[in-house]
């Protein structure tokens, strides 16, 4: 796969291109990377890509024919050109996921006040990373990109991504390190057992009271299974020990201390 990333200040990307799974990813070349800087392709004698508004208004607004033409250059033409933009569908992990399975992605990155309405001509869809202000599409841009990359295969291990936060609308459960008390907060006993049908079920229900208490509006899109159906019972009558926990519990191995 490869993005493509248009932009007026590549220098901000450094940082992101050179660390973690991203730099893997590029080393082993599960995908290519392509910065764009949207300067470059200014007919202004003075390179400015920026202009005051017409019919008067605040700030500078990027203009049409620098990011037209940069968009012009991109190789493969089928590109999916996505324009970062606060009037954009929300990016969510689906977007993430559908943007996985394209051979090229473009994103224009927006900056000053915006980006001429004519722009919008020239792209596919328009993308924002929340209800928020940024002071350009960069911090968007990479977001995305992290979000796409690491589900392309060779990225990172599969098994990471078999049970994630989003998957299926619901969040993850908690995770747990050595040492098993730390400053009194002790990991549950249920995870040291090696009942790993047990130890499943316990996560499965601690994923369902998360979303419910924190992302209601998620757990609202995640359909129930029968399963999910009793341990949500169990949660609302308050069995903090059911039978299922308590055989395994007492059938477990011994516990780490």
């Amino acid at each position: 796969m490869r993005i493509n990333i248009l932009t007026l200040f590549p220098e901000m990307f450094d940082g992101f291109l050179t660390n973690s799974i991203i730099k893997r990813a590029l080393a082993k070349k599960v995908v290519e990377i392509k910065i764009i800087n949207i300067r470059d392709f200014t007919i202004d004698k003075y390179r400015r890509v920026d202009t005051p508004p017409i019919g008067g208004g605040a700030g500078l607004i990027m203009k049409c024919q620098p990011i037209v033409d940069a968009l012009k250059s991109i190789e493969n033409p089928r590109s999916h050109k996505v324009l970062m933009s606060p009037k954009g569908k929300q990016f969510n992990q689906q977007f993430a996921v559908n943007f996985a399975k394209l051979e090229d992605l473009t994103i224009v990155c927006g900056h000053y006040e915006g980006v001429d309405e004519r722009v919008s001509n020239y792209i596919d869809e328009e993308i924002s990373i929340g209800d928020y202000v940024l002071t350009g599409g960069e911090i968007g841009a990479m977001a995305i990109s992290d979000a796409v990359i690491r589900l392309l295969d060779g990225a990172i291990a599969d098994a990471s991504l078999d049970e994630e936060t989003f998957t299926d609308n619901l969040l993850e459960y908690p995770q747990y390190t050595e040492p098993k008390d730390f400053d009194g907060h002790v990991v549950p006993d249920i995870l040291y057992t090696g009942n790993h049908e047990a130890i499943e079920k316990y996560r499965r229900k601690e994923s369902l009271r998360l979303t419910r208490e924190y992302r209601p509006d998620l757990f609202k899109k995640h359909v129930l299974t029968k399963q999910d159906q009793k341990l949500l019972k169990e949660i609302d009558e308050g069995e903090e020990e059911p039978k299922w926990l308590k055989q395994a519990l007492e059938r477990g191995q011994k516990f780490t201390k």
